[in-house]
């Protein structure tokens, strides 16, 4: 069974050889070669890795499609932007968009040796603000998506793993333009405003969606931002407004052009949990494991039934710090309670972000290759 084959008959909810095992963002695409200050993946420590997710892993690869809109920002003639580095090489962005007669400043920061992009300011910081936002004229409809990238990664990959398109849902859209702790009281305490902002990013994720998937049909989807409406940030009721409706029809769409969508959640999912089953999602990532999540894969498995392929539930704080015996504890943890139901693919919740890997690292992605290789479900 080919590595493309087995992920696909997960998703299909057939039997396969052995559970698929995905290291996540890292697919094997990384550069290891361009010098550029800022990319992590040209360290020494990081080229293993890479190749043996380029080699062995079940690879799911990512990759994100434009029109002729998407990814620009708001309304691009409105904004400017200006990049600079300070004395210690980190790089600093700041944009700011004129709107309703206010200035809206985003402001963000990537250091040499993190893979992360800090947001240090968001566009929004108050109602006010919010109401600017709101008052940019909307976005033109998507042109035809281009689809060269995507089609090109498929060849590239072959029959070693699959694509994923990505997509922010509309409340990460939203989210997003907010620090955290105004998200959260703008969210409870303007409710119907911020719905009004939600609705706006609907409309045009609607029309992308459609797009894109017409365009590249029975593909796998992954989208993210329903955590955002997850407790503790939001009671489950305003996950269901403002995650269930919307993702849902996304959903619907995708499945319509015959493809598959994982959602994805970090933290705590149980009281949620029915509430994603309903959006119809064909997976769902990453499932941590507790402390870091509130419910165990078990019951996952049990909730979900056969209706949901598992992503997951290895933590990305264990793959980096655990030593490599008790790390293949916990994957032998994952692998048995995962199998089964509609299907289990094993997965770190994310990846080291540092330059420098600790030394147990590669040992641990070998492990998760070795065991899963090793297991009868």
């Amino acid at each position: 069974m080919t590595r493309k084959e087995r992920l696909m008959r997960t998703l299909r909810g057939l039997n396969v050889d052995r559970p698929p095992v995905s290291f996540y963002e890292i697919d094997g695409t990384q550069d290891t070669e361009n010098p550029d200050t800022f990319n992590i993946f040209n360290s020494e420590d990081w080229k293993p890795v890479i190749n043996l997710a380029r080699e062995r892993s079940d690879r799911i690869v990512s990759c994100r499609i434009d029109t002729d809109y998407f990814e620009d920002d708001p309304c691009e003639e409105l904004i400017t932007k200006k990049i600079w580095n300070d004395d210690s090489g980190s790089l600093y962005s700041e944009e700011t968009i004129h709107a309703g007669g206010r200035e809206l400043i985003r402001r963000t920061r990537r250091d040499k040796d993190v893979n992360t992009l800090w947001t240090e300011e968001h566009f929004l910081k108050d109602v006010e603000d919010l109401k600017a936002y709101l008052s940019l004229p909307p976005r033109n409809p998507p042109g035809k998506p281009d689809i060269s990238k995507a089609l090109s990664l498929e060849k590239e990959i072959g029959q070693s793993g699959i694509l994923i398109l990505e997509t922010a849902d509309p409340l990460c859209m939203a989210a997003e333009l907010f620090s955290m702790d105004t998200y959260m009281i703008l969210a409870v305490t303007e409710t119907e405003l911020f719905q009004n902002l939600l609705e706006r990013f609907f409309e045009e994720l609607i029309l992308h969606i459609t797009s894109v998937s017409e365009a590249l049909p029975g593909r796998l989807w992954r989208i993210y931002g329903p955590e955002y409406a997850a407790p503790p940030y939001l009671p489950p009721d305003m996950f269901r407004r403002f995650v269930s409706v919307y993702d849902g029809e996304l959903i619907n769409i995708i499945h319509k052009n015959g493809g598959f969508v994982r959602v994805h959640a970090h933290g705590n999912i149980k009281d949620v949990l029915d509430d994603i089953i309903a959006t119809d999602c064909d997976g769902l990532d990453p499932i941590e494991p507790p402390p870091q999540g509130d419910v165990e894969l078990k019951e996952v498995k049990v909730r979900c039934g056969d209706r949901i392929v598992l992503f997951g539930n290895l933590e990305a704080s264990d793959l980096e710090n655990c030593e490599t015996a008790v790390f293949e504890r916990k994957i032998r943890t994952a692998l048995e309670e995962g199998t089964g139901g509609r299907g289990f693919v094993l997965m770190p919740s994310s990846c080291p972000y540092g330059r420098i890997l600790k030394p147990h690292v590669l040992p641990n992605y070998e492990a998760m290759i070795r065991l899963s290789e090793e297991f009868a479900g």
